[in-house]
């Protein structure tokens, strides 16, 4: 997508615009302060929730996993100046990921797997990755199905509730989409 729309612009990443992108990193990170706290993005793109954070909520450590070797390269080359940086190109679904504070995935887990049970798996993976929360964000609406797929919030909080006692549903934010929080 980045080669279509220029790395520049939020399409490349699956955003409408990028006010939609920022309304997500501002719910998702309503989870915690997360301000001397190690943070996994999981499905990173650009890294774009690590310039969210900076410099007010500036995290302890920031790791970015992405797939995507463009993504990854312009990344890196984007926080080339910033210190407590990591990237790890991989499949977050498949990778050794390393344990932090809270955990993130932005938009990542939309994306149409063939394995049916995919995003409850990748959530509960994320969730043993965290010593303190995980948040994600998922489409309950796909406009034009192919690429993206939808979730039933009801079936994603009742596997959330199995893994944690503390869970937070956010809705409301935008059409399409809602948010989880989970603590441990």
């Amino acid at each position: 997508m980045a080669i279509l729309h220029g790395a520049d612009n939020s399409l490349a990443l699956g955003w409408l615009t990028r006010r939609d992108q920022q309304i997500r990193f501002e719910v998702l990170t309503g989870i915690a302060k997360l301000k001397g706290k190690t943070v996994l993005d999981a499905g990173c793109g650009y890294a774009d929730l690590l310039a969210f954070l900076l410099p007010d909520n500036t995290p302890a450590h920031y790791y970015g996993v992405e797939q995507i070797p463009e993504l990854i390269d312009e990344a890196k080359n984007r926080c080339r100046h910033f210190n407590n940086v990591s990237f790890i190109e991989r499949n977050f679904s498949t990778a050794n990921l390393p344990v932090t504070d809270y955990v993130f995935a932005s938009g990542s887990l939309n994306y149409r797997s063939t394995d049916p049970g995919y995003v409850l798996k990748a959530i509960t993976k994320l969730f043993e990755c965290c010593r303190l929360g995980l948040a994600f964000n998922l489409l309950k609406h796909v406009s034009h199905p192919g690429l993206l797929v939808a979730y039933q919030p009801e079936i994603i909080l009742a596997h959330c509730r199995t893994l944690s006692t503390k869970v937070i549903f956010t809705d409301g934010y935008a059409d399409e989409d809602f948010t989880i929080w989970m603590y441990r």
